[in-house]
Order: C-alpha cells, then sequence, then structure tokens
C-alpha cells in the first residue's frame, strides 16, 4: 500500500510532526499566517485518522454563501486514494499532485538567479521522480555561452547526450544561470546563433545533435495571423519564414515568467530551420501535444523552408463570399448563360480535357489504383457529352431558383410578410476521384448564386485544374473568376473547416472515411453529406420475372462503383427452392459479378461461396451479398438496421406490399419495381447534384438546386410599430396569399429594390 505523510502545524510556533497515513486517509493543511489581529493560538492535525482541534476562542459560526469562501485562511483538503493514483493504478499521478500542490503554494520572492539555483534541485527531482514511473532514469546537464564557443567543449557535450541516450537516461538539459556571463555580442547575422535564453540554447542543441525534430512549447498554441483574442486571428498551422512577408507577422509581448518571449521562438526555430532540424511550435498545455505532433496531426505552427505558393486560403474564402454576393446580383437568365457558356466549353476543349484526364488515370495505374476507383476518375466522350447536357438542364431550370416566394402573409393592413429563397453563402465541396464532379458541382453553386470552394482528390489533378480554368473562364463576363476556386493542398482543408466566418457548408463526397474526417474536423460549419451507399434490391413473393433480373442485373451492374448501385440482394424465402433464384445467380455470374451469402442463406447451400463477412459492407465493385428474408417485413428491418438510409427498391406486383415498403423503409431515396441507380440528380431532372445527402435535417437524397438554397423573410410595412397591436389600435390579419401572382422571374429583384 502506498503511503504519504500528513503533516499538521501549529501556527504559533511552528512545531511539527508528522503521521503515515494511508492514500485513503491523506489529508493536507493548508495555511496562512493570518493578519496580527486575527492571530490565534491553535492547533489543527491528523490523529487516529480524525481531524481535531484546539481553540482559545470560540470557533466562528459556519459560512452561508459561497462568496464568503474567499475569506477563509485555513483549508484542509482530503485527498482520496483514486486522486493520487495513475489510471493504470500503477503508481502515484505525479502530475495531478503537482498541480494541486500548484494551486496552493505561494513562494518567496528570490532574486532571478538565486531562484533559479533553488529551483533547480526541486525541477530535478520532479522529473525523477515522474520518469521512474516508466522506468528511466534523468540527468542534468547545465550549459552556458561559453561551451558553445569552444568546439573541444561542444564535442564533450554531444558525447556525454549521445551515451546517456544510450544508456535510456534522459537528459534535462538547461542554462546555468546562476553563473550566467554577461550578454555576448549578437552573432545571428554571422550565422551562428547566440545563447541568451533557453530558445537558443534548444535551437542549438537540436543542430548540434542532428536532431530531426525540435518542439518549442509555449502557452500559446503557435503563430497567429493576429494578436490571439482578436476577432480576426488565426492560427497559421504552416509557416515559412522565407516568404517576402514573413517579416510581417505580428510578436505579441513575453510572458511574465518567461526570458526569450515569442519573437526569439520565431528567431530560434528559424535559425533550427535552416540548419536541417524541423520545428513545431505548439501549446505545451495541449493534451498529448508530443505524440501528436509526431504522428503528423495539426498541431501547433510547422515551420517550412517551402514558401507558400498561390493565395491563401483565407483570401479565396473571403473571394468566394465576395462573388457569391455579386452572383445574387445577376438575374436569373445571366447566370444561367455561365452555365450554358460552361457547358459548350467542355464540348469545345473535350481533347485537352481527355488528354489530361488521360496523365491522371495513367499515374493512377502506376500507383495500383483499384479497378472502382479508376473507373470513377476516367472520362471519355459520352461522359463529357452527358456531362454538357445534365449543366444546361441546370441552366434551363433554374431561372427562378433565387427570389422565389415560398409563402406571403398579410399581417395586417399595409402589412405584407414574404419568405423568399436565397443563397446559403459560400460551398466547400470536397469530393475524390470523380473530375466530372467539379464542373457539377460548379453549375449548381453558381444557378444558386454561393461562393464556392472545391478540393478534388490528388489523383485527379490534371483534371480538376483545366476543369477549373473553364469554370473561370466562363464566369469572367459577368462575376469574378475567384468566385470558384480550387484549393491545391490538403493540409488546407483543415484551416477552411475552421473558417466559420467565410464557410457556410462542407459537403464531403467520397468514402465513408473521407466523410467521418470532415464531419469530426469541421468547428461550426454544418456538414451536408452520406457515408456510404449500401442499396438493397428486394424481390418480393409475387413478381415479374424479367422485370426482376433487369432491375439486379442493372442495379448492380451499369456503374458498379457508384454510391447508388446494389450492394445486397434480398430474396423472398419462396424462391430460394424455385428457379427464380439460381437464374438470378447464373445471370449475375455470366455479367462477372461474385456474391457472397448471408447468415441464413449460408445455411441453405450445401456448397457454395463463403459466407459474406458483413451485411453493411459497401463493395463499389463487382461483387454483393445475397441474404434470404420470409416476407417484406423482414425485408424492411433488414434494410433499416443494415442499411445506409440511401436507396432501396422492391421489385413486387404487390400494391399493399409496395405501399407498406414505401412507407417504412427510412432511406432518402426508395423506389417500387425501378433500378437503384435511378437516384440521381440527372435522372430526378435536378441538372445534377453536389452529392446525395442521408442527412434528415435541411435537404435528404441527391442534393440539387434547392439544397443549396435557404430562405429569408421580407417584410414591408407602412410605419406600422408593436405597440400599435398591443393597445388594440391595430389588429393582426394573418391572411394567406396566393403565390401565382408574385413568382415571376424578376421576383427577386422586385423584393431587393424594396
Amino acid at each position: 500500500m502506498l503511503s504519504v505523510r500528513a503533516v499538521y502545524c501549529r501556527l504559533s510556533g511552528g512545531h511539527v510532526t508528522s503521521s503515515r497515513l494511508t492514500p485513503s486517509a491523506t489529508a493536507l493543511l493548508l495555511h496562512q499566517r493570518l493578519q496580527p489581529h486575527a492571530a490565534a493560538t491553535q492547533t489543527w492535525g491528523l490523529v487516529n485518522h480524525r481531524l481535531y482541534s484546539e481553540d482559545t476562542r470560540v470557533s466562528a459560526p459556519p459560512l452561508e454563501m459561497r462568496n464568503d469562501l474567499t475569506r477563509v485562511k485555513r483549508v484542509v483538503v482530503k485527498l482520496g486514494s483514486a486522486v493520487i493514483t495513475r489510471e493504470d493504478e500503477c503508481g502515484l499521478a505525479l502530475g495531478r499532485l503537482a498541480s494541486i500542490v500548484e494551486q496552493q503554494i505561494r513562494p518567496p520572492s528570490l532574486e532571478p538567479r538565486a531562484c533559479a539555483a533553488a529551483g533547480q534541485s526541486g525541477l530535478m527531482s520532479m522529473y525523477d521522480a515522474m520518469f521512474q514511473q516508466y522506468g528511466l532514469k534523468t540527468a542534468q546537464v547545465l550549459v552556458t555561452k561559453p561551451d558553445f564557443q569552444n568546439e573541444f567543449s561542444r564535442s564533450n557535450l554531444r558525447s556525454t547526450l549521445s551515451e546517456l541516450c544510450k544508456l535510456k537516461i534522459v537528459p534535462v538539459i538547461n542554462a546555468n544561470d546562476a553563473v550566467a556571463p554577461p550578454p555576448e555580442p549578437d552573432k545571428d547575422l554571422a550565422g551562428v546563433i547566440s545563447v541568451k535564453d533557453n530558445d537558443s540554447l534548444a535551437a542549438r542543441l537540436a543542430v548540434e545533435m542532428g536532431a530531426e525534430l525540435l518542439i518549442i512549447m509555449s502557452d500559446v498554441n503557435g503563430l497567429y495571423t493576429a494578436p490571439p483574442g482578436q476577432p480576426d486571428s488565426r492560427l497559421l498551422n504552416t509557416f515559412s519564414p522565407f516568404n517576402a512577408d514573413g517579416s510581417k507577422i505580428v510578436i505579441g509581448d513575453k510572458s511574465r515568467v518567461g526570458v526569450g518571449g515569442m519573437d526569439s521562438k520565431v528567431k530560434a526555430a528559424t535559425w533550427a530551420l535552416k540548419n536541417g532540424t524541423n520545428v513545431v511550435i505548439c501549446n505545451g498545455c495541449e493534451e498529448k501535444a508530443i505524440i501528436n505532433i509526431v504522428k503528423g496531426k495539426k498541431v501547433g505552427t510547422f515551420f517550412t523552408m517551402t514558401p507558400s505558393q498561390g493565395t491563401p486560403v483565407e483570401v479565396q474564402a473571403r473571394e468566394a463570399r465576395d462573388g457569391g454576393r455579386q452572383l445574387q446580383s445577376l438575374t436569373g437568365e445571366h447566370r444561367s448563360a455561365i452555365v450554358n457558356k460552361l457547358a459548350d466549353l467542355l464540348l469545345e476543349r473535350k481533347s485537352d480535357i481527355i488528354a489530361a484526364n488521360q496523365k491522371d488515370v495513367s499515374e493512377a495505374y502506376n500507383q495500383g489504383m483499384s479497378q472502382s476507383m479508376m473507373a470513377r476518375l476516367f472520362l471519355n466522350d459520352q461522359k463529357l457529352k452527358t456531362l454538357a447536357a445534365g449543366l444546361r438542364q441546370i441552366a434551363d431550370t433554374s431561372h427562378n431558383a433565387l427570389g422565389r416566394v415560398l409563402k406571403r402573409t398579410r399581417i395586417a393592413e399595409d402589412m405584407e410578410l414574404r419568405q423568399i429563397s436565397v443563397p446559403i453563402g459560400v460551398l466547400l465541396v470536397i469530393f475524390e476521384s470523380r473530375p466530372d464532379a467539379l464542373p457539377q458541382v460548379a453549375a449548381l453553386s453558381i444557378c444558386s448564386g454561393n461562393g464556392l470552394m472545391v478540393k478534388g482528390g490528388r489523383e485527379a489533378s490534371h483534371s480538376n485544374k483545366i476543369l477549373h480554368s473553364l469554370v473561370q473562364e466562363a464566369l469572367e463576363p459577368f462575376a469574378p473568376p475567384e468566385t470558384v476556386s480550387l484549393v491545391s493542398r490538403r493540409e488546407d482543408i483543415n484551416d477552411l473547416l475552421h473558417m466559420h466566418e467565410y464557410i457556410d457548408l462542407v459537403i464531403p463526397r467520397g468514402s465513408k472515411q473521407l466523410v467521418h474526417q470532415i464531419q469530426e474536423s469541421s468547428q461550426h460549419i454544418p456538414v451536408l453529406g452520406h457515408s456510404e451507399g449500401i442499396c438493397h434490391v428486394y424481390i418480393d413473393e409475387d413478381i415479374d420475372p424479367d422485370v426482376a433480373f433487369r432491375i439486379v442485373i442493372d442495379s448492380k451492374c451499369d456503374y458498379p462503383a457508384a454510391c447508388n448501385a446494389m450492394e445486397t440482394l434480398l430474396i423472398h424465402q419462396k424462391h430460394r427452392q424455385g428457379p427464380l433464384f439460381d437464374q438470378i445467380c447464373e445471370k449475375l455470374r455470366n455479367e462477372g459479378v461474385d456474391f457472397q451469402p448471408g447468415p441464413r442463406l449460408s445455411t441453405m447451400l450445401k456448397f457454395g461461396p463463403s459466407l459474406s463477412a458483413s451485411l453493411r459492407t459497401e463493395y463499389s465493385a463487382m461483387e454483393c451479398a445475397i441474404e434470404v428474408v420470409d416476407d417484406v417485413d423482414e425485408a424492411i428491418q433488414h434494410i433499416n438496421q443494415f442499411g445506409s438510409h440511401h436507396t432501396d427498391t422492391i421489385v413486387t406486383n404487390n400494391e399493399y406490399n409496395a405501399d407498406k415498403f414505401l412507407r417504412q423503409v427510412d432511406s432518402a431515396c426508395v423506389f417500387k419495381n425501378a433500378s437503384t441507380r435511378f437516384a440521381d440528380g440527372y435522372r430526378f431532372g435536378l441538372g445534377a447534384e453536389v452529392g446525395i445527402s442521408t442527412s434528415r435535417i435541411h435537404a435528404r437524397g441527391p442534393v440539387g438546386i434547392e439544397g443549396l438554397l435557404t430562405t429569408k423573410w421580407v417584410l414591408r410595412g407602412a410605419g406600422q410599430i408593436a405597440r400599435d397591436f398591443t393597445d388594440g389600435s391595430l389588429k393582426f390579419l394573418h391572411e394567406e396569399l396566393p403565390l401565382e401572382e408574385v413568382n415571376g422571374a424578376s421576383t427577386y429583384h422586385k423584393v431587393s429594390s424594396s
């Protein structure tokens, strides 16, 4: 059993005794010297695990209010076993104990050199105790500036530190402030950093030891674009001191307990970087900061030799916001003209587009990309024609998308309230592999009056670059080309996910991992999307076999990499013993589809494929699962349990079963006697989609222009005030008004001009 020493003190005489207690009985007596007029002869202590007092005066009555606790002078703190024990129950929680002690101890004021000397032994004792918990020893190494001016001394230092590390002894290096010599001339400009503080000391040591990484911990999260705490301040995840504007960063005051401040940290980091050591400046108070840094996570500010190229993402986001507002000021015809021009450019420049796409396909093939991903990446004449047709459909049907009156109410005489459609603002769309998504998303954003930032997959970089240039070319006569920006670096996404002042909606299109990562990283910005497409086809008892064959084959084989492709086939148990089951399996095999039976079907097969590993699998390839169910109710239960709420269809001639299926399957798209492949913005008549949402808020299913709009309320009055209605001089009417007479092409501009 661990034991600690509990101490009690006689304030008047300073007499100290002690007794050993188990952790569960541990208590700390914390006291301050009372003011002379309040002094009293009093003893507090712990005897036989009981608190007692000897008082020469009457005790004060208990306090009545929590605020009165600010006046207390003596405090007993009981520390339970769980408080002082590590979570793994293998020793003392030294950090927790240190934190508790730190809250109460007020050290006397000392001259800085004497304070440094007095603190060294305590600091090393703490390091010793902490590292011993993990079976490691520590060694103290004190250095001064002259130690770095002599090659022999530096060689001895390197040798000593190397030997300590080989012996698994952690060296703790500090400047010997107690005997530090006077300041030396600044040699920074001569290419050698002067040892003025622990920041420059750490930089010299890192370079001398050939360290690959120097982590400089501070009390702030890193470098900011402005002093932390200001509204426009933003953490710089990456910083190049060699940018043309690198000298323009704002350095705040140093902390009261530090010597160098952030200015010395930046200079030390820059010198170390020049001499081959990577540097990260981070917040030392952040939990697991070191572990997360060496895992490559975005913690603190990473210093890099590579100057930033292109426009900073913050500027891109601001320009997209401004461009989106200019789009709103255009007529619907002008916005449609931009999209029609883009459709023309796709066909006029198709040879250039396909040539760029072939570079992507070739590189992806050499890197071993899967066939399903290659299918999404590939562009050809037919895909471009279909893409252009979809863009024209968007342009033709979106003239009245903005400013459409959704609700009219006569509030009172000469007071009319309208709810109208308006853009969301700025969209951030992130997609993988599919370059054709870029012009689709751009067209939808333009017609809905939204600014757009897109980040395509690295595997489609050549295709995305040329397609983005066509979008900007189509925009230029009517709106700034920066209205639609292409984000080139993956590292910039994390920054954008924190820019809620510029970005209004994030739409990830891609793998389950991508969507989950974006949802977890987004800070105060809503995320719209689906995590995966586990789509089902259920073959009911009463069916037309030819219809069933066509739907199953099309749902699986038309485009197996698509998110609306069938991944699980459910078959009514009646067909298991009939010819239909064997015929479907044979047709799937002929198409090259591999299938895995579910648990129930597996028990019915004497010979056959191995059991499906999971009924929640999105294969995105010529592969699927097959399972047997008793009836439509079990099919519905199965889909709601194992599906992803994307798209599911029933094949049946029974209207009752069809209605039940359509009502009770909880998915964004539910079909009767139709292929799951119809879950698509173009096939729905939306022209295209920014994605298929399985969310339950805002938009669900294929998200076209309607899903990229929100509303605002416009009230037209004649000088009325709220008091007119409370004192009875005016009365509310709340009369619904027809919409037909106001929903014309120029509605938005009529409303906006009022």
